[in-house]
């Protein structure tokens, strides 16, 4: 007689959903276009509890004078590389607010790669292009998302507990974002968020410098190549 087995798959943990949009935006991107894309959402454990790291290796890469993706959240502790896709030479560079790094002048067809070991937002320009600009959010937790196009957002495999909800976005001010934060209850069950809207008013836009401190060229040439002597 032959007896069947049952296999249990093991539980895959809970799922949060929700959406976000920005108002009172001046981002053509979000008047026109109703793009509300690149709201980073992640949660803590409200106890305080260290949460179990998966660090990885993601891209964002530099394509016709754009930083893509404009925004990335990864675990802390991952790599992200910079790969140059132009015909031109880049200078990556972050040394506003979060983890400071700056991986110099390199030629089209290359790369180069920067492993975070400090939690933070980071800010990302390059040292020749005044207009290129991302950010990296390196968080110490695995559970995150960035927010699609139409802004919904998804959260998988979290464990059960009890969390506090955050965000960031890069045209909302402090205060606005903490008055977004929430506490939420993980179980078996999925749980969905009321739609977040974040108010981009207070938010001033300020023309960054470059690595040195200065401001840029009112004129910028490109080159395919460029003096060595020039690298850093």
């Amino acid at each position: 007689m032959l007896l069947g087995l049952l296999l249990v798959a093991p539980a895959s943990g809970g799922t949060i959903t929700g959406s976000v949009q920005p108002i009172d935006s001046r981002d053509s991107a979000v008047r026109k276009s109703h793009d509300y894309s690149g709201v980073v959402i992640w949660l803590e454990r409200r106890d305080g509890e260290a949460l179990p790291l998966q660090p990885k290796t993601a891209q964002m890469a530099q394509r016709k004078k754009t930083f893509v993706p404009h925004v990335l959240a990864v675990p802390l502790g991952s790599t992200v590389t910079f790969p140059n896709f132009d015909p031109i030479f880049h200078n990556v560079f972050s040394n506003f607010e979060g983890p400071v790094f700056d991986v110099g002048l390199y030629p089209p067809g290359n790369d180069q790669r920067v492993r975070f070991s400090r939690p933070g937002i980071v800010r990302v320009f390059c040292n020749i292009h005044p207009t290129m600009s991302a950010i990296v959010a390196i968080l110490n937790t695995p559970y995150m998302a960035v927010s699609k196009p139409d802004g919904s957002f998804r959260i998988d495999e979290i464990k059960a507990g009890e969390y506090r909800l955050h965000i960031f976005h890069e045209r909302a001010t402090e205060e606005t974002l903490k008055r977004l934060e929430r506490a939420v209850s993980i179980g078996n069950e999925p749980v969905s968020v009321e739609p977040l809207e974040i108010s981009e008013t207070g938010y001033i836009a300020v023309p960054h410098k470059n690595k040195f401190g200065s401001d840029y060229p009112a004129v910028i040439e490109d080159h395919p190549m460029y003096p060595a002597a020039r690298n850093r």
